[in-house]
């Protein structure tokens, strides 16, 4: 390593550079060998040589600091002479030093290319007292007797010892010489009375004499013992390489004691421990070349690392998982009701069967991590389990042994993770699953679902039963209707809905904007995200029933402002409503229901998605035909069924909503629903069909605030549809101010949140009149049987 070049400091009397030490104390009257290294301590060193100068020896706090400060460094150090310096061939400066005495720090000089300090000296001026003296007769007795148990003392040590008469400078002779942790050292050197420091040293040097007796009356005693084993493990060596020489492995048997062991350990059943056994005693009569004896090996392995035994249960406090949930999730007050209700049943019967609950929701609402925090609110290990894609049994059962490359399924994979029997486990993605040539592996599920089956749960592979009872198997879920219905019936169904703009901006401030600074290297005084950017983002480039978009989203915002703290040096950014333009281009979203529903013919509808709710807009024309209903949009059959019937029941209305019955004559009806790339599919868009069909031959337009959703029957009657929840926070996000819903309906509001329900106003429906006249109105005059074909 290079040398710094410092130049020379003339240091007034109470100034002293110093050497701050990761592991060593220096004390007074003692010679020590240390090895610098660090820029400064360099310097220090150099300074010193120039001017034939002391440096302080000083112990620092944090072994780990590289740079410590006031705070980091002893009070307490020790004034050293450099008696020699010497620099290795790799460059590495070694010194000896003598301490001299000691000083106190008093503050850090800045200014030097070195660490400089102002220190007091503290000087040992008292006269030793008869009872100090007695002390150290003692102390050289003790000192003397230790050189003795310890091998390969130097005798010069201890005619130094001997001939030391100074109680102060034997103190400090005799605590360098001890084997105790630095900082019981450091607390030698800062214990200014002298008798004080006697004691403590003759403290420390009695037991470590104890000790060292100890060690070698069990050093004697054990000794031929020793000597047989080291007889015994040469003979084994011996045999090992003579086996070695013959071609014969001579780790076999060291397997199948491991094995053995492990077995022991395991903590298995009675029964089961019976059958491993009788499997262990195959694989000892079997060769190690034998294809079998891998396969064999690697199911004890298996077998011996599973959990089989319960470990203790964890109390449960209730006012802890309340914490939890409210510090790791916002909102969704009637799922974590559910969950604290979940534990409490837990706590008042541990031994109980728990129920098996499922997540129901959109992407990114937070299902799998509130499975995390049940397993930190029950104190137990998590682990998850993804089924997404998972089209074989036996990826849930396990393979059988016979096969090649076989090994045990998920479920046991999971447990041997998580290394405990009452583990949390998720099945994450439950509805993901798909059925094959290979079985259907939901099948699987019901018996690993079911409390009254899952004692005695058999894995392909272990071919033994293993109690998953302790298991609390928590499900995820995007869509509940593509899970099997025996499946679906052994779980408790949780819905989580999306989250309203409201509870998307607090997840924001308090969860997603400082876990993105946090990644993306920055700190909260050098990005500010405002709360009007937050909002925007929200608004405007992201539309989804979860936040993982919205998280994208901050985070492009967070590398934007790396980019220019890293480029620029710029202290703090501040990003603003109108800085993202720049950052994330024109916003991806527009609230466009106003200008598509200002012509007569277009009707806003809701639609519920597997990822939440969302709008839609239901078109309608009318051109010269012979009378056909074209239908545009990828469309599924049951929304096809509810164009025809809406059309139907325009017509058959045509009287009640003055339409001129010639108007029908000629004409083809074109139904456009747009994002025709889309498949759309579902019962619910028939008021929205037939409003905007009402609409079109009415001349009426929709008002642009108003959203619908409903089936009609060919007699008027509106009909009740499901997912209101999602539509409604669908409408809410797309700034709907009124909403029709089926009057069957209205029971399903409870659910929605009170943000949302607050701020839209609904309109329940019985019939397709109510519709009319809630979406269009009272018709002023007839409709003109001029109305303009396109």
């Amino acid at each position: 390593m290079e040398q710094p070049a410092v130049t020379k400091f003339e240091l007034p009397d109470d100034v002293i550079a110093l050497i701050p030490m990761r592991n060593v104390v220096l004390f007074p009257h003692v010679l020590m060998p240390i090895t610098v290294g660090r820029i400064k301590s360099l310097a220090t060193v150099e300074h010193a040589l120039q001017l034939n100068s002391s440096i302080g020896i000083v112990l620092q706090r944090d072994a780990a600091a590289d740079d410590p400060g006031l705070d980091e460094l002893c009070s307490i150090g020790t004034v050293a002479r450099i008696v020699r310096h010497i620099t290795s061939a790799d460059g590495t400066q070694h010194i000896v030093c003598q301490g001299v005495e000691r000083f106190q720090i008093e503050a850090l000089i800045e200014g030097y290319p070195f660490l400089a300090a102002r220190i007091s000296y503290i000087e040992d001026t008292s006269q030793p007292s008869t009872q100090a003296e007695a002390l150290a007769v003692q102390l050289r007795e003790r000192a003397t007797e230790i050189l003795s148990l310890l091998p390969g003392i130097p005798a010069e040590l201890g005619h130094a010892l001997q001939t030391t008469r100074a109680p102060a400078q034997l103190a400090d002779i005799t605590a360098s010489l001890l084997d105790t942790e630095v900082n019981e050292k450091q607390v030698l050197l800062e214990t200014i009375n002298l008798e004080e420091r006697l004691q403590k040293v003759l403290k420390v040097l009695s037991h470590r004499i104890e000790v060292l007796r100890l060690s070698k009356e069990i050093s004697e005693r054990t000794k031929e013992q020793m000597e047989d084993r080291e007889r015994k493990y040469l003979l084994r060596e011996q045999l090992k390489a003579i086996q070695k020489e013959l071609g014969e492995n001579g780790d076999h048997d060291q397997e199948i004691a491991q094995l053995n062991e492990a077995i022991t350990k395991a903590g298995m059943p009675a029964e089961i421990e019976t059958q491993v056994r009788k499997e262990l005693q195959r694989l000892q009569r079997m060769p190690s070349a034998s294809g079998e004896y891998s396969m064999l090996h690697t199911y004890l392995e298996w077998m011996t690392e599973l959990p089989w035994r319960l470990p203790e249960d964890t109390p449960i406090d209730l006012n802890i998982a309340r914490a939890v949930l409210e510090a790791d999730h916002f909102g969704l007050e009637r799922v974590k009701q559910r969950i604290i209700e979940f534990l409490a049943v837990q706590k008042l019967k541990p031994q109980g069967r728990a129920p098996i609950l499922c997540f129901v929701g959109p992407p990114g609402v937070g299902k799998t991590s509130l499975g995390q925090s049940i397993a930190r609110a029950l104190q137990r290990p998590f682990v998850r389990v993804s089924l997404g894609g998972i089209h074989d049994e036996a990826e849930m059962r396990g393979h059988r042994r016979t096969y090649v490359g076989a090994m045990p399924g998920n479920i046991v994979q999971g447990l041997r993770k998580a290394g405990a029997r009452n583990c949390v486990m998720m099945l994450d993605e439950i509805d993901k699953m798909t059925v094959s040539a290979h079985g259907d592996p939901a099948a699987a599920l019901l018996e690993i679902l079911d409390p009254e089956q899952n004692s005695t749960f058999r894995d392909n592979y272990l071919g033994v039963p293993f109690d998953l009872s302790r298991v609390i198997f928590i499900a995820t879920a995007n869509v509940i209707d593509q899970v099997s219905p025996p499946v679906r019936d052994r779980m408790e169904i949780i819905d989580l809905p999306g989250y309203t703009r409201e509870e998307k901006l607090q997840i924001g401030l308090r969860y997603l904007v400082q876990r993105q600074r946090e990644a993306n290297g920055l700190r909260e005084d050098q990005c500010e995200l405002t709360v009007e950017a937050l909002d925007s983002l929200i608004a405007n480039y992201t539309r989804e029933a979860g936040v993982r978009q919205l998280e994208r989203e901050i985070g492009r915002v967070m590398r934007h402002t790396a980019l220019h703290i890293a480029e620029d040096a710029q202290l703090q950014v501040r990003i603003d409503a109108s800085d993202l333009d720049t950052i994330l281009g024109p916003a991806k979203y527009e609230h466009e229901v106003a200008s598509r529903t200002s012509l007569p013919g277009v009707a806003t509808g809701l639609a519920w998605t597997p990822v939440g709710g969302d709008i839609l807009f239901i078109e309608a024309t009318r051109v010269s035909g012979s009378g056909r209903l074209i239908l545009t949009g990828q469309l599924g059959d049951v929304m096809k069924e509810s164009a025809q019937a809406a059309l139907t029941l325009v017509k058959a209305r045509a009287h009640e909503l003055n339409i001129p019955a010639s108007m029908f004559d000629g004409i083809d009806v074109h139904l456009h629903v747009p994002a025709g790339a889309i498949p759309k599919d579902g019962p619910s868009a028939g008021v929205a069909m037939f409003i905007a069909l009402a609409s079109l031959f009415t001349n009426r337009p929709v008002h642009h605030e108003v959203a619908m959703t409903g089936e009609i029957s060919l007699r008027g009657l509106v009909l009740p549809v499901g997912g209101i929840k999602e539509k409604v926070l669908a409408a809410q996000r797309a700034g709907l101010r009124t909403v029709l819903l089926p009057a069957r309906n209205q029971k399903d509001l409870r659910d929605v949140p009170e943000t949302a329900k607050s701020a839209i106003q609904f309109i329940y429906l019985e019939t397709a009149d109510d519709a009319v006249q809630a979406a269009l109105g009272q018709a002023n005059h007839a409709a003109s049987a001029e109305f303009k074909l396109v």
